[in-house]
């Protein structure tokens, strides 16, 4: 009762713990204002947490729509505002939810990308080409094997679209070109190995007869006239214009072309290793050997071995694709090489062009002759 006459009458009465009335309301009016404005937190990068837009908002003194400009690029703004809303990022670690952003634009931020094969190393190439390609610009490469098959290669592109991929890479394969550009109708294509061009796809290939002219005229101005060649696929474009390539060497050196000296591979070790086989067994005399890819090659290195001929002593042998393994062989393969690497990311670069409607240029890539150890002068 003293307690509250003594407030009524302006006394500073005591409380339990000395303090008094006035210093109980400072101090109640101090943790309101304590309260009312609590301090920026950093989350903890480890935690489970995760920052939204609106907090980094917050935490940068902008407006939510603001900070969602900036991550989109469309936003103009002072150099201070973007400075404090990057820090904001950071301090809050925050990560933007791809999925959303997507979702609002109308996009997937995948390129679909079809190969013949998972497991071939001429391939694992040029998809490497792609991915590097495709880095830095948002884009995630969804890949799916066609397994050689021109149907089973349709369904892929079929299934990609049905996950709304943004654009799709076609790896060679042996699906046909009108069928690619009627693909393209519906979404952007680039096709690595083909000769489809239209309004939303562009081809990236080759000259596939010159690099077999090339290998062939190598071998013949080494001294050989009796040159084998171990083709590739023939439904396939790039085997069959090798093929033409070995041909016209032959025509123009005036060498009869001897069908019994060509054999159907299929670009696989196996099937070098058979091929070579073959035309041994078939006792029609050779000195060197055009395949038709490095991997044909090295099946036929492995045959000649196995059955005491020498390469390059006794055989001269030259591959074409210049793989990396190819420098690695006993002895190193002479090959034409073609930019495997160089020709994925070219693809990448293309089909963004196509997505995003950005002026890109696509020059033919050029095959080059690599001499190494496997070819030598006739004796």
């Amino acid at each position: 009762m003293g307690s509250f006459l003594g407030a009524l009458l302006g006394v500073k009465t005591a409380l339990p713990g000395h303090a008094t009335l006035e210093s109980c309301a400072f101090k109640a009016k101090n943790v309101m204002k304590t309260t009312a404005k609590p301090t920026q937190r950093k989350r903890d990068p480890s935690g489970p947490s995760r920052a939204t837009l609106v907090e980094v908002a917050e935490a940068a003194g902008v407006s939510a729509s603001t900070v969602s400009r900036i991550l989109n690029g469309t936003a103009r703004v002072s150099s201070d505002k973007r400075k404090a809303v990057e820090k904001a990022i950071a301090d809050l670690n925050f990560t933007p939810n791809v999925l959303a952003q997507s979702l609002k634009r109308g996009q997937s931020m995948t390129i679909g990308v079809v190969t013949p094969a998972l497991d071939s190393p001429f391939f694992n190439e040029t998809l490497k080409g792609i991915e590097a390609g495709l880095a830095g610009s948002g884009y995630a490469a969804l890949i799916v094997s066609g397994h050689w098959n021109p149907e089973e290669e349709a369904e892929r592109v079929a299934l990609l679209m049905a996950r709304k991929v943004d654009g799709i890479i076609m790896v060679s394969g042996n699906i046909p070109d009108d069928q690619i550009v009627r693909f393209s109708e519906q979404v952007p294509i680039v096709a690595t190995g083909h000769g489809c061009e239209a309004d939303n796809a562009r081809a990236i290939r080759v000259d596939n007869v010159w690099g077999g002219y090339r290998a062939t005229r190598h071998l013949i101005e080494l001294g050989h006239r009796q040159i084998a060649h171990i083709a590739g696929m023939p439904n396939l474009q790039d085997a069959n214009d090798r093929l033409v390539g070995y041909k016209h060497a032959l025509e123009d050196a005036r060498i009869p072309f001897d069908e019994a000296l060509v054999v159907q591979g299929d670009f696989r070790e196996s099937g070098g290793m058979l091929c070579a086989n073959q035309l041994l067994d078939r006792g029609v005399p050779f000195s060197a050997v055009f395949a038709a890819n490095d991997q044909t090659a090295y099946g036929a290195r492995l045959a000649f071995y196995r059955r005491g001929i020498r390469v390059p002593e006794d055989i001269s042998l030259i591959g074409f694709d210049d793989l990396p393994g190819s420098l690695y062989t006993t002895p190193p393969l002479t090959t034409m090489r073609q930019p495997v690497y160089e020709i994925g990311h070219m693809a990448a670069g293309a089909v963004l062009g196509l997505i995003t409607n950005k002026p890109f240029k696509l020059e033919q890539p050029q095959v080059e002759l690599m001499i190494r150890e496997t070819t030598r002068r006739l004796r």
